[in-house]
């Protein structure tokens, strides 16, 4: 069967253009989901039906409504509705939508509307090109990005521009969109006698995850390919659902602000020792295609900085994964990676690391004098003996436990504390240590 034939098999005429398409809302009403900014009484809401614009951008996963947003604005809004697309735009297209939005504003008193699907796509240049514009109220900015715009979008055209977060439709959001399309005889499946099993239903619903987009996409196509039986109904079933959409789709960009939302909820449940949540976002990475040597990376980095010498062994078991990762590769590194994330969400915890070389780094970046005590200076090169470098060194190994009190540190930090351990792991061996050394100095004073 041709899906782009005008007819199916019960000859009744299909409208044109894809499903998705067709179902694009029109008016405010008919926009399913995003409640918390198109609701009743919510700003976006009331500037709409005021037809009171100012800059806005839309960012969210695909298929939860941004460029419908843009829609239903361009069907409300008395002011001109221009429209750029950023993969294919460039300043000269900016600049010819700034002179017409120009002419309409002074011989026509009509503001313009200028609507950029995927605004991140946008270079720096490209953005700074449109800012003036956008500050003296030109054109009036709609711009919808799947990336954090926070992370994508010039910080000047962000500070002018409300930001409004779309979510992820729901599982009954979806259901609702679904519904609509198989009984609007208008642009969906109205005209059609179709019969849906409710295992297909949930298995694009579930599959779908919170796109309406691709579950419009896949309820057409089991449509379009399923022909009628003897009574002339198209009955779709979980054979004919999972034909039309196999693997579920997953809301990731790596590029983007899903990328950085996960990856900080990975070590963030690593540092909190939650070994089922660290195996759940660890899983949600290598679905998403994630690049397993940035997981692997990630990994030796909080082995030092929220482990430590709490158990030294966890930096180790980060380098195995890491290097497991570009000896055996995917899908098999996946298990030594969850076994350095299970070990590192299992072992005992300590930043005194961190904080320790962080100290000392604030120290050394402030000091105005860091001389180097004279019975530490390096003694080996001709002349250094003339100079008295090491005079008066003491070589720890020359006595008991391999220790010697003398001072270490500059004149001036010679009681400074960089490195305190925690009572965590090994650090409690390391404690009673330095415990026993501060025993000696003090003998040794008195």
């Amino acid at each position: 069967m041709d899906l782009f034939d005008m007819t199916n098999s019960n000859n009744k005429e299909t409208p044109k253009g894809p499903l998705a398409a067709r179902m694009r809302p029109r008016t405010i009403d008919e926009v399913i989901g995003q409640g918390h900014i198109v609701g009743e009484g919510t700003l976006l809401r009331r500037a709409i039906e005021a037809d009171r614009l100012t800059p806005m951008i839309f960012y969210g996963p695909p298929g939860t409504g941004k460029t419908t947003l843009a829609k239903v604005i361009a069907n409300s809004t008395s002011a001109h509705f221009e429209q750029l697309n950023a993969v294919i735009a460039g300043i000269k297209d900016i600049k010819e939508v700034v002179t017409r939005a120009k002419e309409r504003l002074k011989y026509e008193q009509e503001k313009t509307v200028l609507f950029i699907d995927e605004i991140h796509r946008f270079n720096k240049g490209q953005q700074d090109a449109l800012l003036p514009f956008v500050e003296d109220g030109t054109v009036i900015l709609i711009g919808a990005t799947t990336e954090n715009p926070m992370f994508e979008v010039n910080p000047a055209l962000n500070s002018r521009s409300r930001l409004f977060r779309l979510e992820s439709l729901s599982s009954e959001d979806l259901r609702k969109v679904i519904d609509v399309a198989i009984t609007d005889s208008e642009r969906g499946f109205g005209n059609y006698d179709i019969s849906f099993n409710e295992e297909a239903i949930n298995h694009i619903v579930d599959v779908a995850n919170g796109d309406a987009r691709t579950a419009l996409n896949a309820l057409e196509l089991a449509i379009l390919t399923t022909d009628p039986n003897e009574t002339g109904t198209i009955y779709i079933d979980l054979p004919t659902a999972e034909a039309s959409i196999q693997k579920r789709v997953l809301q990731y960009d790596k590029s983007g602000d899903q990328h950085y939302d996960t990856i900080s909820a990975f070590i963030k449940s690593i540092r909190g020792s939650d070994p089922d949540a660290t195996l759940y976002w660890l899983a949600k990475m290598i679905y998403a295609g994630e690049d397993p040597r940035f997981i692997a990376r990630r990994l030796y980095v909080h082995a030092a900085e929220d482990i430590g010498l709490a158990d030294p062994n966890a930096l180790l078991i980060a380098q195995a994964a890491a290097h497991a990762v570009d000896f055996i590769g995917m899908p098999e590194a996946r298990i030594p990676l969850a076994e350095a994330a299970l070990y590192l969400a299992t072992a005992p915890k300590s930043n005194g690391v961190i904080l320790g070389i962080d100290d000392a780094l604030q120290v050394v970046e402030k000091e105005k004098t860091g001389t180097v005590p004279i019975h530490l200076r390096d003694s080996h090169y001709k002349g250094a003996s003339r100079l008295g470098h090491g005079e008066g060194y003491k070589y720890p190994h020359n006595y008991e436990h391999h220790y010697v009190p003398q001072q270490y540190l500059p004149d001036h930090l010679v009681s400074r504390k960089f490195y305190k351990p925690s009572e965590n792991g090994y650090e409690k061996t390391v404690q009673k240590r330095l415990d026993y050394f501060v025993q000696r100095k003090s003998h040794d004073k008195g």
